[in-house]
């Protein structure tokens, strides 16, 4: 099992920036897959973006370019760093892991931004 807990959320501006962090309650080192989804109110918890312990990264269409996922093994952490934000992108921000076929979600950390 592993805990997850998310950090960084809050208030911005269009074009402004925030980082989240997740930080996992044991080594990630073997975790295959670290990831952040988002959920809108009214919409589908969404993938934002994952990093896989081998190095390989995706991001969503919808946040290429602007947002990049990160994993700090020595912190057992995942960053997301969110720049040049847009009002689309307020959402309840999850920290994900999948291990053994199983999955482990944080609280949720809120992102606003306002036009």
């Amino acid at each position: 099992q592993v805990q997850l807990v998310e950090s960084g959320g809050g208030l911005v501006q269009a074009g402004g920036s925030l980082r989240l962090s997740c930080a996992a309650s044991r080594s990630i080192v073997s975790i295959p897959v670290m990831g952040w989804y988002r959920q809108a109110p009214g919409k589908q918890r969404e993938l934002v973006a994952i990093v896989t312990k081998g190095g390989r990264i995706e991001y969503s269409d919808s946040v290429k370019g602007r947002f990049t996922i990160s994993r700090d093994n020595a912190k057992n952490t995942v960053y997301l760093q969110m720049n040049n934000l847009k009002p689309e992108d307020t959402a309840v921000y999850y920290c994900n892991v999948i291990e053994l076929d199983l999955d482990y979600w944080g609280q949720g950390t809120q992102v606003t931004v306002s036009s």
